[in-house]
């Protein structure tokens, strides 16, 4: 298909037939044009058949009832009725316009048709020759066929004619050579008409392989930009280590909640995670260890909330969730799940007398409240007294200052 790139000014791509050089990109040229080529195909073989038919008509005038007559009757009557036989095949079967055994054959059975009629009609050479040059115009112009069998055809009907004016209606040398240079001007003429329109035809689909080619590198180019453009967009909003929500994207998440907790008149309840002891397990164990506790613990987040909260990363070991239409009972089920996921989870690198346990701290978005700060506060006040209750327990914030633990 790279050929097709060729230059649609530059001819280099194209042979002496004003084809592709490259035999694929000739084979797919020629299928896309296989529907143009069999219509034209069949309005040609309709107009000679019809054009055989008529002439038969005039033989009569000319011969009366003979021998003759009754030849070239049967001769056209044969050439019409093979030319509509190709056209009926032609619009079942397109793929026959670009076979050269049907074109050809009807070549050969129109121009046997129509040299068979001059010895036998006895119209003036300028009749004759007038003939001739239409029917060479007809094989350049209105027959699909190549190039070379164009010239093949064309040769054949100006050697039969010369030959038989030679035998059968003897011209004055004069009258013989002016008769032979118009019909090789004609051909001539025909010959550099056809290898135009070919090289033209051929020029423009070049060029339009050359835009689908441009046109797919600029789609493949747009999918990438676009690919990129997202890649960056989770980047800019996903948590590297976690996978998680960072905490720039947290909040405006949260934020749309809030918003929409203050129409509906709903619930919206905050939760501050804290893994237990995490600085002194990444002290002792690297922070390759300390990773993929993260990790895992953010893992376990996400396997108990609902698909309508979120979660995200809010610094260090430290996660924050956003429960939507939850009630402090709801988060508080939510968040015994989670405290009891982590406390059974068993990690070769954490050693049993040690063993992973977070803190969780729960507060509710107070009615007339506008922003999240007040609810975060007191969940991380909630957090922190839990970590002084000595960890591995679920407190809830409460409206007064005293609150309520759900401890291991």
């Amino acid at each position: 298909m790279a050929a097709g790139k060729t230059d649609a000014g530059d001819s280099a791509g194209l042979n002496w037939r004003a084809e592709f050089q490259d035999s694929a990109v000739e084979a797919l040229f020629r299928r896309t044009m296989q529907a143009h080529d069999a219509c034209q195909m069949r309005y040609a073989l309709w107009v000679a058949a019809g054009l055989f038919l008529a002439f038969g008509l005039t033989d009569y005038g000319l011969l009366g009832f003979g021998n003759a007559f009754f030849v070239l009757i049967a001769t056209r009557t044969s050439v019409a009725l093979a030319c509509i036989l190709l056209a009926l095949s032609l619009r079942k079967r397109p793929a026959l316009a670009q076979r050269p055994l049907p074109i050809n054959l009807i070549c050969l059975l129109g121009i046997s048709g129509l040299l068979l009629a001059l010895p036998l009609r006895p119209d003036t050479p300028g009749i004759q020759l007038a003939s001739m040059v239409a029917a060479s115009m007809g094989l350049y112009l209105f027959v699909p066929n190549r190039l070379p069998w164009m010239l093949i055809w064309n040769a054949y009907l100006v050697t039969g004619f010369v030959t038989l004016m030679l035998l059968w209606a003897p011209l004055p040398g004069a009258l013989l050579a002016t008769s032979l240079l118009l019909l090789g001007f004609v051909n001539l003429l025909g010959w550099m008409t056809v290898k135009r329109l070919t090289q033209l035809q051929r020029e423009q689909f070049a060029s339009l392989l050359e835009e689908r080619a441009i046109n797919r590198q600029l789609q493949a180019e747009i999918e990438e930009r676009s690919q990129l453009e997202e890649r960056l967009r989770h980047m800019a909003c996903t948590d590297d280590l976690t996978g998680i929500a960072n905490r720039r994207r947290f909040f405006e998440l949260a934020e749309r909640e809030l918003r929409r907790s203050r129409r509906d008149g709903s619930q919206l309840v905050l939760c501050m995670v804290d893994i237990d002891l995490f600085k002194s397990l990444n002290d002792r164990h690297g922070h390759a260890i300390g990773d993929i506790v993260l990790t895992t613990v953010a893992g376990c987040c996400q396997s108990v909330l609902r698909e309508t909260d979120i979660i995200g990363r809010y610094g260090g070991e430290e996660f924050v969730i956003a429960l939507p239409q939850a009630n402090l009972h709801t988060a508080t089920s939510i968040a015994e799940r989670l405290r009891e996921r982590v406390a059974s989870l068993s990690l070769p690198m954490v050693p049993e007398r040690n063993p992973l346990s977070v803190t969780v701290g729960i507060s509710r978005v107070e009615p007339g409240e506008t922003r999240l700060d007040p609810a975060l506060l007191r969940a991380d006040q909630a957090l922190y007294d839990g970590k002084a209750r000595g960890r591995n327990c679920v407190m809830v914030a409460r409206h007064g200052p005293s609150l309520a633990a759900v401890e291991a």
